[in-house]
């Protein structure tokens, strides 16, 4: 398996990324904003779903929030795939991204759930809605704070 992440850092574009003086900071910081807006976005939606913004329709605002959540994390994973590559071998053997790396898997699933529980209901909120909408936030913020933790051990 070590051979496999040393591979990933011989790759052109990531030994493009370690020469160019402007790549690297450039895709960390659209990584930095992706997130901004992935967690933004699930925080909105998930206290819409909690019964803040009661003014704003429900069907709307959670949809338009579900699409820019959506190219949020496209965007992170992207530009944090290009991260990676850098130092593959270095962050595939520090526990806290693999924790990272569990915790979004996890935020998936509880989508999947929320998604499963919202057709087999019919309504915009299944039963549940609201702790999985908490679930939803703590498991990304928790995301966030690993992520942030990588870059100091």
């Amino acid at each position: 398996m070590t051979e496999f992440f040393a591979g990933i850092e011989q790759l052109a574009l990531a030994r493009w990324l370690k020469g160019s003086f402007i790549a690297y900071p450039v895709v960390n910081a659209l990584h930095i904003m992706s997130i901004g807006a992935l967690l933004t976005s699930v925080v909105l939606m998930d206290l819409r779903i909690c019964g803040a913004f009661c003014s704003l329709p429900h069907a709307a605002f959670v949809a338009l929030l579900r699409r820019i959540a959506l190219a949020a994390f496209v965007g992170a994973l992207v530009t944090g795939s290009l991260l990676f590559s850098v130092k593959a071998s270095t962050y595939a053997a520090m526990p806290i991204f693999l924790a990272k790396m569990a915790l979004i898997l996890l935020a998936g699933v509880n989508f999947l759930a929320f998604m499963r529980f919202r057709r087999a209901t019919g309504g915009d909120e299944p039963a549940g809605g609201t702790a999985l909408a908490v679930l939803s936030m703590l498991l990304w913020i928790s995301v966030l704070f690993a992520g942030r933790f990588i870059g100091f051990l």
